[in-house]
């Protein structure tokens, strides 16, 4: 049996997601993961964008065929954890519920989105919106 390929994909340039995308693991039996950088393209962003997903606004989880979507990922995410170590024991009490994951998700991602902002940094604007270059 192979193992199932686990793709996350996520801004590299925001300090927070490459932190928690470099100290999340998951457990064996849930595959492989492989970080993405949204800011590179490739077929996982043609898709990403073909779904009419903004990666500005939500990082993407792929496991096999389907695509989960901000709080949908970090939730799924958070069940694939392995709970090992303090970290991933935190992400996976926060977010393993589907419904605390929908109410935390928002106030993280507008506090990203914040300190982007603060750091000057652009959007990727895959979905090419209008006046959308900048946080």
């Amino acid at each position: 049996m192979n193992p199932v390929e686990v793709i996350l994909v996520y801004d590299r340039q925001c300090p927070v997601c490459e932190a928690y995308c470099r100290m999340v693991r998951i457990g064996e039996s849930a595959g492989t993961l492989r970080l993405v950088n949204a800011r590179d393209t490739g077929a996982i962003m043609d898709e990403i964008t073909a779904r009419g997903l903004d990666i500005d606004e939500g990082m993407v989880l792929k496991c096999g065929t389907t695509l989960y979507y901000g709080a949908d990922a970090i939730h799924i995410l958070s069940l694939m954890n392995n709970r090992s170590g303090v970290f991933n024991r935190l992400t996976y009490w926060l977010f393993r519920s589907k419904r605390l994951s929908a109410t935390l998700y928002p106030s993280f991602r507008f506090l990203r989105n914040l300190l982007l902002k603060f750091l000057c940094k652009s959007r990727i604007n895959n979905l090419g919106l209008p006046r959308h270059e900048r946080f």
